[in-house]
């Protein structure tokens, strides 16, 4: 750690229904016992994230380490992230889970117990991990773009996301998914989607949910990926098919034990290029947060930035 001068906390104190906020005095003490001295930048709201990550950076931060959720982590990626790829690509990024879901540390080993992630962060020991590049329309319907660091979904998940995000999340992750997901079951409607993965001929499919996914779970331990890597340069996209509500019950554990690709009706694909149209309303997953709708193109951005992990 001695050869990191500068550095940076991004620290999201409502992540994890508020439990940050109690916990950071705790972290704080034992970051700086590891870490020695370092910057404190706390979020109040949706883009404080990125906003402070990218000021850090562009202040000198050599090593800036995130303090939240999926969506904290999302925010703070993408203030690493310009136009043209890393702003600070000699930067590293650190990641101390505190959040509702958490999903992307079941892809990728860190520890979920802030004082094991910090004796990590110590470490310094990086991996160059993929992004995906995602131009989409917002909920005005305006074109707009972000990175993230997971999976994308659409169609069921962004319903999900929506409901959701109007609850208070006070059951934990887990069990705010799965109720708004059997939820979101039972008065969706399948959606007619247009979908093209690299040169392939565009398919006209019914579907509840396509994932494109850099990891392999999502909301709140869905393990919707189970091929997936961070570091291989490719996206892996599971299509869950025309099944009819009675199946999609009936297959719904498979969910969760990684069984998923053993259903006839879910297809998986992989490619570096992902492109998705609809002519009625399927709004968007990312990391937990609904940006917005289809249609969207996304881009595979391999090695995009260094993260650290266990060995």
């Amino acid at each position: 750690m001695n050869s990191v001068k500068k550095i940076a906390f991004i620290v999201n104190p409502s992540a994890a229904m508020g439990s940050v906020r109690r916990k950071w005095p705790e972290i704080e003490a034992l970051a700086r016992d590891r870490l020695g001295s370092f910057q404190s930048l706390f979020t109040t709201g949706p883009g404080d994230a990125t906003r402070l990550a990218r000021s850090a950076l562009m202040d000198g931060a050599e090593l800036v380490v995130c303090v939240g959720g999926d969506g904290t982590l999302n925010e703070v990626v993408n203030g690493f992230m310009g136009e043209r790829g890393s702003i600070r690509p000699e930067a590293i990024l650190g990641f101390i889970p505190c959040g509702t879901g958490c999903d992307f540390i079941r892809t990728v080993p860190i520890p979920s117990v802030p004082r094991r992630a910090l004796d990590l962060i110590k470490s310094t020991h990086t991996q160059a991990i993929d992004l995906g590049r995602l131009q989409y329309r917002n909920h005005q319907g305006r074109p707009s773009s972000t990175y993230f660091h997971n999976i994308v979904s659409f169609g069921l998940g962004g319903e999900v996301d929506e409901r959701v995000n109007r609850t208070s999340k006070a059951f934990g992750g887990f069990i705010s998914f799965i109720l708004a997901t059997l939820i979101s079951i039972l008065i969706y409607d399948k959606k007619s989607i247009r979908l093209k993965v690299d040169n392939g001929v565009e398919q006209k499919i019914m579907s509840w949910n396509v994932a494109v996914a850099n990891g392999q779970y999502h909301g709140g331990g869905m393990w919707i990926a189970p091929g997936a890597a961070v570091n291989d340069g490719l996206f892996h996209v599971t299509v869950i098919g025309d099944l009819t509500p009675r199946e999609v019950f009936w297959h719904f554990p498979k969910l969760y034990n990684g069984k998923i690709l053993q259903i006839r009706k879910v297809r998986t694909f992989t490619g570096r290029r992902v492109e998705a149209h609809a002519d009625s309303r399927v709004l968007l997953d990312m990391d937990g947060e609904q940006p917005g709708r289809l249609p969207i193109v996304i881009d595979m951005v391999p090695d995009a930035l260094r993260l650290i992990t266990a060995k």
